[in-house]
Order: C-alpha cells, then sequence, then structure tokens
C-alpha cells in the first residue's frame, strides 16, 4: 500500500520511468490500469485522474507521449470497462457482497447509492470524477439492471468527458514551472477535487439534520 501511495504522490518520475522502460508498450499498460480502475470491482485503488493529468503533462516533451493516441486508446479503455462492470453487477452483482471482504465492502456500495440518489442517471457520467464511486457505479447500474441504451449512452459521454478532461488539463498546464516544481501538491488537489462529489452528500446531510427536540 505504501508503494501505490508512492506512485500516486509521484506519478510525474514514475510514469517518466515506465516510458524509458516499457516504451511503446506504455500505452497498453494505461491501457489495463484504466480499464482495470473502471471495470473491476476489486481495483478502486487505482490511480485514475490523477494518473490521467500526469499523462497528458507527458505529451509536451520530448520522447514524451503522444496526445491523441491517449485520447483515444483511455477513452475506449474507460467506456470498456463500464461495459464490463455493468455486466458484472447484472450477473454476479447479488452474489459479491453476501459476503463483505477487503475489496467488496458495504460502504463502497451504500456511497455509490447515495450518489445515484443525487445525480439519477446522470451518475454514470458524474461519477467519473469521483473515485471509488467511479469504480462502483457501472457495477450497481447492472445490479439495478438499469436500461442498458441509456446506460451505455452515459457511459460513452462519462468516458470521453473524464478522458478528455484530464489528460488535456495535463497537457496544457502539467508543464507549468510552478506545477512541476509542486507536483505532489497538484496531485493531491487533483484527488481532493475529485472527493468532494463523494463527500458533499454525507456533509449536507448532516448539515439538514435538525436537532432533535426533548420534551
Amino acid at each position: 500500500m505504501m508503494h501505490l501511495l508512492d506512485i500516486i504522490l509521484h506519478l510525474d518520475v514514475h510514469v517518466a520511468e515506465w516510458i524509458q522502460m516499457f516504451g511503446p508498450w506504455i500505452y497498453v499498460l494505461m491501457f489495463l490500469v484504466i480499464f482495470a480502475e473502471t471495470g473491476l470491482v476489486v481495483t478502486p485503488f487505482l490511480p485514475g485522474d490523477s494518473l490521467l493529468f500526469a499523462l497528458g503533462a507527458f505529451t509536451v516533451i520530448d520522447g514524451g507521449l503522444d496526445l491523441w493516441t491517449l485520447l483515444i486508446s483511455l477513452s475506449i479503455a474507460g467506456i470498456l470497462g463500464d461495459t464490463v462492470n455493468y455486466h458484472i453487477g447484472k450477473y454476479l452483482g447479488h452474489k459479491v457482497f453476501e459476503r463483505e471482504s477487503r475489496f467488496f465492502k458495504r460502504e463502497y456500495l451504500v456511497q455509490t447509492q447515495m450518489f445515484y440518489e443525487k445525480w439519477g442517471a446522470f451518475a454514470i457520467v458524474a461519477a467519473r470524477f469521483a473515485p471509488i464511486v467511479r469504480t462502483f457505479a457501472p457495477f450497481v447500474a447492472g445490479v439495478g439492471k438499469m436500461n442498458y441504451r441509456k446506460f451505455f449512452t452515459y457511459n460513452v459521454v462519462g468516458g470521453l468527458v473524464w478522458v478528455f478532461t484530464f489528460i488535456l488539463a495535463g497537457h496544457f498546464f502539467g508543464n507549468m514551472p510552478a506545477v512541476k516544481r509542486n507536483f505532489h501538491i497538484v496531485i493531491f488537489g487533483v484527488i481532493g477535487v475529485s472527493l468532494i462529489p463523494i463527500i458533499w452528500p454525507w456533509i449536507a446531510s448532516k448539515m439538514n439534520k435538525k436537532p432533535s427536540v426533548s420534551n
């Protein structure tokens, strides 16, 4: 877990190492990471927003990554991941949470259900910007047997908006001197902003809860 935290906080260093190590296979590796983060309910801990931002930053340096290859391949990975996750939820979902484990925690399911209550079907798009919920939203949609045509439409829109937003943000801002000097702080900021959709409903519910009046 500490190694994973180190990767997330120093993505600029690790992505540079991966480019040197894997060469053109880096695109395949990143495809698999984004697919797993969105498509497998056992891997909600993988980096998503922060990784896309870091990859975008490497599209404007010599010997770096190709912008359009990333945009297209990782959009496909995100869309395909949600599609697989939906079908896992549809056919296996009710069995998965019968026994809580290290990965299948009911609190994740409850968080996602609260997210659906706030956003409705648009949760498939909005969840793209919320860690953990992003992984469980298509799964819950499958469990609830959401109309597949509606799900797929939101899936495609959400996947494209998510990938393009963070990769292009990294492309245009990731190599600014202030960002490069404080990259780990920027990554914290990206993660913090992406957690707002998860935390806000809980905060709002606490704020709206009136204290009981004793007789």
